[in-house]
């Protein structure tokens, strides 16, 4: 299985997600705002998402730059997953962070088993 549709759907994702944030729209910032984060903290933890997704994109030419761009995308989903079981959130509100953090799995595991 090639890795290119992986890495398009993670970075998609967190380019989209991750803009947003940056941007502070409105549903992004009231999302900050419900788990106790500051707009700006919030447009932070977008940016790394953004750097994130342009690495997976890098990691098509560079490997393991696309690896360790996964591995943070994991490292900020856990924090997002703590974030929400910390604020006593229902599970429905854990499921996208754990739909993309399978997601991110999935591409890392396509990509350390892809061969050159």
């Amino acid at each position: 299985m090639s890795v290119l549709p992986a890495a398009a759907l993670v970075a998609a994702l967190f380019l989209v997600l991750g803009g947003a944030k940056v941007a502070a729209v409105a549903p992004m910032r009231a999302r900050a705002a419900h788990l106790g984060y500051s707009t700006r903290a919030y447009q932070a933890i977008g940016g790394l998402e953004v750097a994130g997704a342009v690495g997976v994109l890098v990691g098509l030419a560079l490997p393991p730059i696309g690896a360790l761009a996964g591995a943070g995308l994991l490292l900020l989903l856990a924090g997002a997953v703590v974030a929400h079981l910390r604020n006593g959130d229902h599970p429905r509100l854990l499921a996208p962070a754990l739909v993309a953090a399978l997601l991110v799995a999935a591409y890392l595991v396509t990509l350390l088993g892809a061969r050159p």
